[in-house]
């Protein structure tokens, strides 16, 4: 039935803008988390994170040209992604664990070129499209429709598969020993050692988690606007770690629900203001949130560690 008043054609716009608002948020909360677990252990913002996230598109990619299913090869990303990361905490991040902050940082951004470049000999520097035949033909059709406003089976699977993955790190961290390691070295990494804690194994799998999430994500994103590319992790990266200083950087939940406000408040900016503004929103967001909070919405200010 076509709209009659002004008012409902507006009402439309912000109800499909939220809806789409709350699929970009939740892949922003995956890649989010990864900051922040990462932050939470050993205080490291880890700036080659969004390259995982890309590199999981270009994996899949690769996968599925071999004649793999895509459920396969969409696994199959997830463990390489989470390989790479421990890779990149074992050569880039291990050596410099006594070394000042600013080192570690250096380090991160220099990684992060790299894996960009190596993206770009391996997989050249122009956009690729994900390949449409590996996906069910279903993934494009509506799935909902309410007040014209249409969530689409790939947006389903997208709430779907983020919700499961966050639900599931969450029993990991709160619910087993290697969780419970996680939040000791949080705490007070030279205690949890002394405590009989493997401080090296853990922040390993710190980063394989995170990795394997930040994949996961770009997977997603690849699938949803059906195109990649080798620098399409430095903006996605840039907004995530805008999510994760808008929930607090270092809590889990924070990250998720920075990762969901950023994205509603993204759609609605390009939808209300101008779609060429929609990538400063993350950056003003951060900015804001530095400012007025800096402990980010769920954080809470804490003492320096000794």
């Amino acid at each position: 039935m076509p709209l009659s008043t002004p008012n409902a054609s507006e009402q439309t716009l912000l109800e499909q803008q939220l809806v789409n608002g709350f699929t970009l948020g939740l892949i922003y909360a995956l890649i989010a988390v990864g900051y922040t677990m990462v932050y939470g252990v050993i205080e490291l913002i880890n700036f080659a994170h969004g390259e995982i996230y890309m590199l999981g598109a270009f994996l899949t990619l690769s996968f599925i040209s071999m004649g793999l299913p895509l459920p396969l090869a969409v696994l199959l990303a997830m463990l390489a992604a989470a390989a790479i990361g421990v890779l990149l905490d074992i050569i880039a991040y291990r050596p410099l664990r006594e070394a000042p902050r600013l080192a570690a940082l250096i380090t991160a951004i220099g990684m992060s070129i790299f894996l960009q470049n190596l993206a770009m000999i391996i997989w050249g520097s122009r956009p690729m499209p994900f390949p449409k035949q590996a996906l069910p033909a279903f993934f494009s059709e509506p799935a909902l429709t309410f007040s014209d406003v249409t969530i689409s089976w790939m947006q389903v699977i997208i709430y779907a598969v983020a919700l499961l993955l966050m639900v599931g790190l969450n029993l990991i961290i709160t619910r087993t020993r290697v969780g419970t390691a996680m939040r000791a070295l949080a705490q007070n990494q030279t205690a949890a050692s002394l405590m009989g804690i493997n401080v090296n194994r853990v922040i390993s799998f710190t980063f394989a988690l995170g990795s394997a999430m930040g994949a996961m994500a770009g997977i997603m994103v690849s699938m949803y606007y059906n195109t990649m590319y080798p620098t399409m992790g430095y903006l996605a990266g840039v907004k995530a770690f805008a999510a994760a200083v808008l929930g607090g950087i270092g809590s889990v939940p924070g990250a998720m629900l920075g990762g969901v406000v950023l994205g509603i408040a993204e759609t609605l900016g390009a939808g209300y203001v101008s779609s060429p503004y929609r990538d400063g929103v993350a950056y003003a967001v951060m900015i804001l949130v530095i400012i007025f909070r800096p402990s980010g919405l769920l954080g809470r200010a804490v003492t320096e560690k000794a």
